[in-house]
């Protein structure tokens, strides 16, 4: 099975809801994040992508990392997703849609059922937002 690497953003807010993201011709709803380009760390690439698609600027050190996990692919069937997972606070009004992505929410605890999911946020990340 072919892997797809990536770095994932669990972000959440103070009152305590996890922001998700829908890119643009997807149905499900994932931590933002992405792909890595040429030479850049998992960090660099959080870091980039989240300037990227939410307008959002953190520094390496704002980033709590979380590990590394593997789930089916929300978006390309047959593949897998490996994902470099880092945690950080950020409130509503620091993000915006932007780039690829379609929409935004933010999910108060223990939602699971208001948004379908990608695998990756149902089978592993979402536990590290609300525990």
């Amino acid at each position: 099975m072919t892997d797809i690497h990536v770095s994932a953003a669990v972000i959440v807010d103070a009152a305590g809801r996890v922001l998700v993201v829908r890119k643009k011709g997807t149905t499900r709803f994932m931590q933002p994040g992405g792909k890595p380009e040429q030479g850049e760390t998992p960090a660099q690439t959080l870091i980039r992508e989240l300037d990227e698609e939410l307008g959002l600027r953190v520094a390496e050190d704002d980033l709590a990392p979380l590990g590394t996990f593997i789930s089916a692919a929300a978006n390309e069937p047959g593949l897998r997703v490996v994902a470099d997972a880092f945690a950080l606070r950020a409130e509503r009004e620091d993000v915006t849609v932007q780039a690829e992505i379609a929409e935004l929410r933010w999910l108060e605890r223990g939602d699971r059922t208001s948004v379908p999911l990608a695998p990756l946020s149902e089978e592993h990340l979402l536990a590290f937002a609300w525990g």
